[in-house]
């Protein structure tokens, strides 16, 4: 058995613990996002409304009154906070802070992004979290961590100790390339108080720029449940991955020695721009406190399995579904975007 006394001395919490509300840092015509914009912020806008429906949404961007004008006739003002801020991109979920809890509360960690291995410029998103902190918007002791390269769509927690990641990126030269896997595999045990790291060593999405961010392919839905993409079709150049990803997800096991109950993902039908595929994942899932949030892709029977599996995953949650064609442009999704804060440390 799990002792509970032990993981609640500090833990990294699962995202379905209660929660005081989502980040997300917003598109302007600085960002990669100039040349679809309007698009894009419609997306958000979305977003923005489902969030402020149910929690506080705290909006990082470097034009509060621009945004403003975009959301105010849709979503709920009351629950929005506003940090001007100067930002590189829109991906949250790997600049924001990374939360820990223990008995005295939230540690906020500020672990470093290096634009995905190297390939965008990161400098701005890189002071957010810090800004984020001593001004008050997050409540919490700020940890200092920007000596470790780590984003978070990289880690998935199931708040008893045990994490979920992929080889590939955590092992990326272009990250912490002087350490070995097990060196790092230390790191983190150390810095999150782990009992175990299960490493996918398989999977990946076309597309996809971040050298395969765990969750695009698989998410803990529960401390015994793993929603993964799955792919079908013996044809599409995803198969060999991904069956072999499932079969790992079948050898895992959890702190109490069983098998994870694995709920299996449609795979998005090809969504190509300008003969690229693009990464559509339904894996991209947001947990809020009460609801779902998932992407869907103008893909009816797809956007409904996912939906159905989710469901099943989720049996007390509201899903909503959120078209995010506009943001696989930019090779990300729903999850991407955003950055969830346990109770208390966004007021």
């Amino acid at each position: 058995m799990i002792n509970m006394s032990d993981t609640f001395n500090a833990v990294l919490p699962a995202e379905w613990v209660p929660q005081s509300g989502i980040q997300l840092t917003w598109p302007h015509a600085g960002t990669d996002w100039a040349h679809m914009l309007t698009e894009v912020q419609a997306c958000f806008a979305a977003i923005a409304r489902e969030i402020a429906q149910r929690e506080l949404l705290l909006i990082v961007t470097p034009e509060p009154e621009e945004v403003k004008k975009q959301i105010s006739a849709t979503v709920n003002m009351q629950n929005v906070r506003f940090m001007e801020c100067e930002t590189n991109d829109t991906w949250a979920r790997d600049h924001g802070a990374i939360t820990m809890l223990d008995s005295e509360g939230a540690s906020l960690l500020d672990i470093m992004c290096n634009g995905w291995g190297l390939r965008f410029a990161s400098d701005k998103d890189n002071l957010i979290t810090r800004q984020a902190v001593e001004s008050g918007f997050l409540n919490g002791r700020y940890v200092n961590r920007l000596g470790f390269i780590l984003e978070g769509g990289s880690i998935e927690s199931d708040g008893l100790g045990t994490l979920l990641t992929t080889s590939e990126c955590l092992l990326s030269p272009n990250r912490n390339g002087q350490m070995s896997r097990d060196e790092i595999e230390g790191y983190l045990c150390s810095v999150f108080h782990l009992k175990q790291v299960l490493w996918l060593d398989h999977g990946y999405l076309a597309g996809d720029d971040t050298d395969s961010h765990v969750d695009t392919l698989a998410r803990l839905c529960s401390p015994d449940t793993i929603a993964y993409v799955q792919c079908t079709d013996t044809q599409d150049e995803h198969y060999e991955a991904l069956h072999q990803m499932e079969e790992q997800l079948k050898t895992f096991r959890t702190l109490n020695g069983n098998p994870y109950r694995l709920l299996a993902l449609p795979m998005v039908d090809k969504i190509e721009e300008e003969g690229e595929r693009l990464p559509a994942t339904y894996a991209n899932f947001l947990i809020m406190n009460d609801a779902v949030l998932y992407p869907t892709y103008r893909q009816p029977e797809n956007d409904q399995r996912a939906k159905e599996v989710l469901q099943e995953a989720f049996p007390e949650y509201e899903i909503v579904g959120i078209d995010c064609r506009a943001l696989i442009k930019q090779h990300g999704s729903l999850h991407c975007v955003t950055m969830q804060y346990p109770a208390g440390v966004l007021k």
